[in-house]
């Protein structure tokens, strides 16, 4: 996964700038150390190119350079969570970075999903059911006879996720008014089970 910025791209166009600047100064000094003859006029004209370069690489450039490098950048952080039920979960926040390479290293376990000058949108897969389930997640059937997650009972009709379509003719009764009820959903274990145990009434069970 790249991770850049505007940030890194400013400091080596700037950075390459000093260095240029920098090669011509000395490439004046080593003129003055081999001239053979001293002209006065010349060797005034040399030094004052050379006060002026050392002036201008000690004002502009070199301020400018640990502006870019040192002042903080504040972006929008868009923290993306995926549930195993499907639910997705957004936290927003205003994020100051002080230093990319210590953000990255913060956030090393998300995976980066967009990123601009003023947003980076990072992503993390959660290994668990999402709060909405836990606080009001039912598992039940659809009217088409698909084993579905609901946001409440399931005659909300109000379904989360879908996963397959069940066999009504093999349920029992009981496992049948279950579904139409509504399985109430407070875990990721109680998630799996209720899927392990469903899935053999399954259409699509490879026999």
């Amino acid at each position: 996964m790249v991770k850049t910025s505007i940030i890194g791209h400013n400091i080596i166009e700037q950075t390459y700038i000093v260095l240029h600047e920098r090669r011509a100064l000395k490439k004046l000094m080593i003129e003055v150390r081999l001239m053979r003859t001293f002209h006065l006029s010349r060797i005034l004209t040399v030094c004052m190119l050379i006060i002026l370069f050392g002036l201008y690489l000690n004002g502009n450039h070199v301020k400018a350079l640990e502006k870019i490098v040192d002042k903080p950048l504040t972006v929008k952080l868009v923290l993306q969570r995926v549930y195993l039920d499907g639910e997705l979960s957004e936290e927003v926040t205003n994020e100051t970075i002080l230093s990319m390479e210590d953000f990255w290293a913060a956030y090393d376990s998300w995976q980066l999903i967009d990123q601009s000058e003023e947003k980076i949108v990072l992503q993390q897969k959660i290994d668990d059911i999402s709060p909405l389930l836990k606080t009001n997640g039912y598992f039940g059937i659809d009217g088409d006879g698909v084993l579905s997650l609901f946001n409440g009972k399931p005659e909300t009709q109000d379904v989360i996720q879908s996963f397959f379509q069940i066999d009504v003719k093999k349920l029992e009764s009981r496992k049948h008014d279950e579904l139409i009820q509504g399985i109430r959903i407070h875990s990721k274990d109680q998630y799996l089970e209720v899927l392990k145990t469903y899935e053999a009434y399954s259409k699509t069970e490879k026999k």
